[in-house]
C-alpha cells in the first residue's frame, strides 16, 4: 500500500469540502485581509450546504436528546422542525413508550404519576392506530409498573435496556436524514464505504488489515436501524433485479433489505445507497482528529495543540518577527514569482481557491512519479527548541516564504455542539511522549506544561520546514530546495536519486526556457547524466528530458509541468 502514488489534488478537494460543509474551520484573519473567498463556496451552493449542515446538527440534537432519555425534548424538535415524523404513528408511538419508561426511571412518585398521565393521554391514543400489533405492544409495557429497572428477569427486561434509546435515535437519524436530504458529505460517505469493502475482501480472502487498528477505531461494529416505509408504499412496483443485487452486495444487505430500502427511497437506487451508507456510523471524534490531521499536513489550517479540554493553542511564530522576516525577505520571494510566469500556484492555494488543478503531466516526470514514504521520525528526546545549525539556518530562510502561506491558512474550530470532543493533532505516540517526558523532567523541576509545548514548537519548526520546501518546489525553485536539503542531510538525495533527478530535471527544463542552453547542459552534465548512469532506470526519462532542446524556448517550460505532483512527493 506504501509504493501506491496518491492523487493529492483530488484528496484535499474531498477533505476540503468536508469541513466546508461540517463548519470545523473558520479564517484565521480579518475579512480584509484573510482571502475570504478561498474556502467559500458559490452562493447558490453555500446556501444548499448550510441548509444540509443545519439539517445534520438537528439529527445530531435529537439523537443526543434521545440517547440520554429526554424523549420530551426530541418531541419538542421534532414538532418545531421535523412534524411529519410525528404523523406517522408508528414513530409517534415508539417515543411514547420510551417516554413512559424515562419517566418511570427518575424513580420519583411525581414522575411515576407523569408516567400514568402519559399512558392515558398520549400512548393509549397512538396505540389504537399506530400498527396492528401496537396495542398488544401497550398491554405489555404496562408491566414496566410493576417490574422496575433492576429485575434483571422481569418481561419488560428488553423495555428497560440503554440499548433501546439508542435503537430509537438511531431509528429517528435515518427517517430525517432521508427526509430532510441531510447526507454526510462525500468524503464521510466514500470513506465508510472503501473501509465497509475493505474489511469484507480481507475476511473473504481470510488476510489480515493492514489497517485494521484503524478501521476498527474508526467504523463502529452497529448500524442505525433502517428506515421502513409506510404500509401504503408496500405495493410498489416491482424492482429490476439488478438493482436489488447492486444494493445488497454494495452494503452487504439481504435481498429482502435491498428491496425495503428501495420500497422506502421510491425505487430510487442512488438514493437507497446514500441512505445505507449512512447507516454505517464513524467515530466522529476519531473522524474529525484524522481530518484536522490531514488538514495540518497540508498546511491547509494553522498547527494547533490541544492545552486542556475545549481549549486549543496555536503555536506561531512571534507577529513581530514574522512582519520583519516579511520585509527581508519580500525581494526575493517576489522574484522567485516572476521566474515561473504564472506556474507558481502552489497546490495549497489551488485547494484553497475550490478549483484542483488539472495538471496534464510530461511523460519524462510521469516516468518517475512514484511517491515513496519512509518511516516518521522518532520523537525528540529533550524539550529544547533548538535544533542543528543547519536545521536553524534552513527554518529561518524559509519562514520569509511561509509567512504569507501561514497567513492564508485557517484556524480549526472542531465541532462546538459536542463539548466532549476535543479537536487536536493528539496521537498515541503523542501521548506517549509527552509521559515520557514528564516522567524525565520529575527531577529537573521543569513544568511539563512548558516542556510539552517546547517540544510541540520544535515540531512545529519541521512541520513548517517540509511546508516551506514543498511551497519552494511547487513555484519551481528547485536549485533552493537542493541546496536547503543539502545543508540538512547530505545523504538525503543518496536515499531519494529519483527525487534528486526530478528536481535536475525542473531546473534544465527552466534553462533551456529561458534559452541559456549552455548552463542547462552543465546541469545535465553534472547531475542528470550520473544519475541515470547509477539507475538505468532513469535513462528514459532522460532522453525525454534533453528533447526539450530541440522546442522553441517558450514551450520547453510551459506551465503545465506538474510542479505540484513533484512538490506532493517531496513532502511525503
Amino acid at each position: 500500500m506504501d509504493s501506491l502514488p496518491v492523487n493529492w489534488e483530488a484528496l484535499d478537494s474531498l477533505i476540503i469540502d468536508f469541513v466546508k460543509s461540517e463548519n470545523l474551520i473558520e479564517d484565521s484573519g480579518s475579512p480584509s485581509t484573510s482571502p475570504s473567498t478561498s474556502l467559500s463556496p458559490s452562493s447558490s451552493t453555500s446556501s444548499s450546504s448550510s441548509s444540509s449542515y443545519q439539517s445534520r446538527l438537528l439529527i445530531r440534537q435529537i439523537r443526543r436528546s434521545v440517547e440520554f432519555g429526554d424523549i420530551d425534548a426530541a418531541i419538542d424538535l421534532l414538532r418545531l422542525h421535523a412534524p411529519f415524523v410525528l404523523d406517522d404513528h408508528r414513530l409517534l408511538f415508539c417515543l411514547q413508550k420510551q417516554r413512559f419508561i424515562e419517566l418511570l426511571r427518575k424513580g420519583t412518585a411525581e414522575d411515576r404519576e407523569s408516567a400514568i398521565n402519559c399512558l392515558r393521554e398520549s400512548l393509549a391514543p397512538c396505540a389504537l392506530d399506530a400498527y396492528p400489533e401496537a396495542y398488544e405492544e401497550f398491554k405489555h409495557i404496562l408491566l414496566a409498573l410493576v417490574y422496575d429497572e433492576e429485575d434483571k428477569n422481569s418481561p419488560v427486561v428488553s423495555e428497560w435496556s440503554p440499548r433501546r434509546r439508542i435503537d430509537i435515535a438511531g431509528l429517528l437519524s435515518s427517517v430525517l436524514r432521508a427526509h430532510l436530504c441531510a447526507y454526510d458529505p462525500l468524503f464521510a460517505m466514500s470513506l465508510r464505504y472503501l473501509i465497509s469493502i475493505h474489511k469484507l475482501f480481507c475476511f473473504r480472502q481470510g488476510v489480515p488489515s493492514p489497517i485494521s487498528d484503524l478501521t476498527q477505531r474508526l467504523l463502529l461494529e452497529d448500524r442505525d436501524p433502517p428506515a421502513t416505509p409506510l404500509e401504503s408504499s408496500y405495493e410498489a412496483p416491482p424492482f429490476d433485479e439488478v438493482d436489488i443485487q447492486a444494493l445488497a452486495h454494495a452494503v452487504e444487505l439481504t435481498r429482502q433489505g435491498a428491496i425495503d430500502s428501495l420500497r422506502f427511497a421510491k425505487g430510487d437506487l442512488y438514493q437507497a445507497f446514500q441512505n445505507e451508507l449512512c447507516r454505517i456510523r464513524l467515530d466522529d471524534p476519531m473522524f474529525d482528529e484524522l481530518v484536522h490531521e490531514y488538514c495540518v499536513y497540508r498546511g491547509f489550517v494553522n498547527f494547533s495543540v490541544v492545552d486542556s479540554p475545549g481549549m486549543q493553542l496555536s503555536i506561531n511564530d512571534d507577529q513581530s518577527e514574522s512582519g520583519q522576516l516579511s520585509k527581508n525577505c519580500s525581494t526575493e520571494v517576489g522574484d522567485g514569482n516572476t521566474k515561473l510566469s504564472g506556474s507558481d500556484t502552489s497546490a495549497s492555494q489551488v485547494i484553497m481557491e475550490g478549483s484542483p488543478e488539472s495538471n496534464t503531466n510530461l511523460a519524462s516526470i510521469q516516468s518517475t512519479d512514484t511517491e515513496e514514504r519512509y518511516p516518521s521520525e522518532a520523537s525528540y528526546g529533550d524539550c529544547s527548541t533548538s535544533g542543528t545549525p543547519q536545521f536553524e539556518k534552513v527554518l529561518q530562510k524559509n519562514k520569509c516564504l511561509r509567512v504569507g502561506e501561514t497567513n492564508k491558512r485557517k484556524r480549526w474550530r472542531g465541532r462546538h455542539e459536542n463539548t466532549e470532543f476535543v479537536s487536536g493533532p493528539t496521537s498515541e505516540r503523542s501521548r506517549e511522549d509527552l509521559n515520557a517526558d514528564t516522567t524525565m523532567l520529575k527531577d529537573q523541576q521543569v513544568s511539563p506544561k512548558s516542556c510539552f509545548l517546547n517540544m510541540m514548537k520544535n515540531r512545529e519548526d519541521k512541520h513548517e520546514l517540509v511546508l516551506g520546501l514543498k511551497e519552494l518546489a511547487s513555484r519551481g525553485m528547485t536549485e533552493d530546495v537542493v541546496e536547503e536539503i543539502n545543508e540538512m542531510d547530505s545523504n538525503f538525495f543518496v536515499q531519494n536519486p529519483s527525487l534528486l533527478f526530478q528536481l535536475k530535471q525542473v531546473e534544465f527544463l527552466k534553462l533551456v526556457g529561458s534559452g541559456d542552453h549552455t548552463q542547462a547542459l552543465r546541469v545535465a552534465c553534472s547531475f542528470l547524466g550520473p544519475l541515470a548512469s547509477g539507475h538505468p532506470d532513469l535513462l528514459k526519462p532522460l532522453k525525454e528530458t534533453l528533447l526539450a532542446l530541440l522546442k522553441p524556448n517558450e514551450e520547453a517550460f510551459n506551465d503545465r509541468l506538474p510542479l505540484c505532483v513533484l512538490a506532493n512527493t517531496l513532502q511525503v
